[in-house]
Formats: structure tokens, C-alpha cells, sequence
């Protein structure tokens, strides 16, 4: 029997690897894509006690990209795109993040493949920052990117890039990969609590200390990771760029980070591995995220997104 395969002319726009387990337009809908919220299983659906108010996150939407001026922007291809969104709230920088200044979106999916040797995530996205003062709005925003969240039958870990825009309103536009610094502990994980669940290398985004010159506990600069990313002169003018992160899934070994049309080489970096957590093994959940600086809403939008793996 001879297997003739057609792609949709959307994954033009994508390099996927050998097979695309997910291909998700938003003009179909969510595809699964969803808010990242806390575990509701204590007495009157309590979540667990945290530093960080877990369920003040922004919630994640679609999106015809409605701007004040320019009316509706709509998506790359067709109208809607996933919207990633913060509250009008910031701390500095090097401060706890204030509850709603981060808003995340994530797709809950497990391997199925025993020999699975690649996983790869690529997304057309755009960012903003609210159309709702006068400026040029650049430096509002402060980071976004991407994280798999993995267990295998070993460790619990979680490969991600971070692209630092700006540090308490001065632009930065560096990029970052997920890995804990040498040294760091649960005290200084967890802002000083030496109890509960979090460990150092788990939920990197919101624990760790973080310095004013953009560095953190949770994060490493990527080498010569300087990119000046396009945004253009005002917050109503969105273009759309390219991003794509390979991990080596058998390594546990970063691989390539590409930005538009840049490719930073990261064989040889590491995350940080930690202990397995009960009854998640073949865990992969894809996450995007979007960050404020300032007391002002900003968005990150997502055209479509390519999950495949080899």
C-alpha cells in the first residue's frame, strides 16, 4: 500500500520535526490551550500555600487583537490568535513578582513514544504592550518565552528560553535559558521559606532571587544571546516573528533556540534536573509566558504553534 501524506499550507511557515503531534491555529479555536492555574484540592477547593498567588494570573483568551486607534488587527493568517495577557501591576524587578503581572498559557500532552529522542516547540507570535497611554511602550514589557515542563522516569525538569526585553524600564533584549545557579537553596528558592512543596529547577518563572541587571537564580544568559527583536513604532503595530526551541529529550540537553533569523547553538547546556514528583512520569507540557514592568497591561500573541517530535 503506498501512503500519500498532504500538509495544511499553514505549516509552510514551520520546520517540524520528523512528526507533528500538534498543529494548532487559533482561528479553529483553543486547541487545549489553556490557563496555568494552582492544584484546588484542599478543604473548600483551598489550593496549596504559596509565595506566589498562583491564581492571579491574567487569563489567557482569543483574540482579534483589537487595538484603541488602529481598530482590529487580527491574526498572521485569519483573524483570531491566543492572547497571553498581565493585570496593570509590576514589582521591580528584583522583587517578588506581583500577583497578576505574569500571564501564562500552557497544553497538557505525554509522550508516547518509548525511543523518543527530539521534542521541539515553534510559534509565530507578536508583542505588545496595551494601547492605552501615550509613548512608545517598548520598555513595558518586561520578558517572555517558552518552557517544556518533562518528567521522565528520572527527573522532573524543564527546558525554556526567556527573552529579558527590560529591567525596571531600561531595555535589556537579551535572551535567557532555564537553569539553576549553582548554590542556590530552598530558602532562597522559595523567598525565605525552608518548608513546602517548591524545590530549586521547579516553576522557575515566578521563584528565585532576581538582580537588577536582568540576571537571575532560575535563569542563565545564553551565550552572545543579544537580539535586538522587532517592534515596531507604536503598541498597535504588531509583526509577527518566528521562534523555535529543540531539546534532546534522551540527553536532557538543550539544542538550538532559533529567533528569526537567528540560531543560537546551545548543545552543552544543561537545565537543572530535579526529583521526580508522583504520578507524572511521560509529563510534556508545552508553556508560553509574558511578563509586565511597569503598572501596565502587556500581550503576547500566538498566531499558531507547532509541537512535533523525532
Amino acid at each position: 500500500m503506498q501512503k500519500v501524506m498532504a500538509y495544511e499550507r499553514g505549516l509552510e511557515k514551520y520546520n517540524p520535526l520528523k512528526t507533528v503531534v500538534t498543529y494548532d491555529d487559533f482561528d479553529r479555536g483553543f486547541n487545549g490551550w489553556m490557563d496555568l492555574t494552582p492544584n484546588f484540592v484542599n478543604d473548600d477547593y483551598r489550593h496549596h500555600p504559596s509565595e506566589v498567588d498562583l491564581a492571579s494570573w491574567a487569563p489567557t483568551m482569543l483574540s482579534a487583537a483589537p487595538m484603541r486607534f488602529a481598530a482590529t488587527h487580527g491574526s498572521m493568517e485569519g483573524t483570531y490568535s491566543l492572547k497571553l495577557n498581565t493585570k496593570p501591576v509590576a514589582n521591580r524587578y528584583e522583587e517578588k513578582p506581583a500577583n497578576g503581572s505574569m500571564g501564562c498559557a500552557l497544553k497538557r500532552l505525554s509522550n508516547f513514544d518509548p525511543n523518543l529522542r527530539y521534542v521541539q516547540m515553534e510559534t509565530w507570535y507578536a508583542y505588545t504592550p496595551q494601547q492605552d497611554r501615550l509613548g512608545f511602550g517598548e520598555e513595558d514589557l518586561r520578558a517572555f518565552g517558552f518552557y517544556f515542563d518533562l518528567q521522565d522516569t528520572e527527573y522532573r525538569w524543564m527546558p525554556g528560553v526567556r527573552y529579558v526585553n527590560s529591567v525596571n524600564g531600561k531595555l535589556t533584549k537579551k535572551w535567557q535559558y532555564w537553569k539553576v545557579a549553582e548554590g542556590v537553596t530552598k530558602k532562597d528558592w522559595c523567598y525565605g521559606r525552608e518548608d513546602g512543596w517548591q524545590r530549586p529547577g521547579i516553576d522557575n518563572l515566578w521563584y528565585g532571587r532576581r538582580f537588577p541587571d536582568g540576571s537571575a537564580d532560575a535563569f542563565q544568559w545564553v551565550p552572545d544571546g543579544d537580539q535586538d527583536l522587532l517592534y515596531n513604532e507604536s503598541p498597535d503595530k504588531i509583526n509577527w516573528l518566528y521562534l523555535r526551541l529543540l531539546v534532546d529529550y534522551q540527553r536532557r540537553e538543550y539544542v538550538e533556540l532559533q529567533s528569526m533569523d537567528r540560531t543560537f547553538d546551545l548543545r552543552g547546556l544543561t537545565p537543572t534536573l530535579s526529583d521526580p514528583y508522583k504520578s507524572i512520569t511521560n509529563l510534556i507540557n508545552p508553556i508560553f509566558f509574558v511578563e509586565t514592568d511597569t503598572n501596565r497591561s502587556v500581550n503576547l500573541f500566538l498566531d499558531s504553534v507547532v509541537y512535533s517530535t523525532e
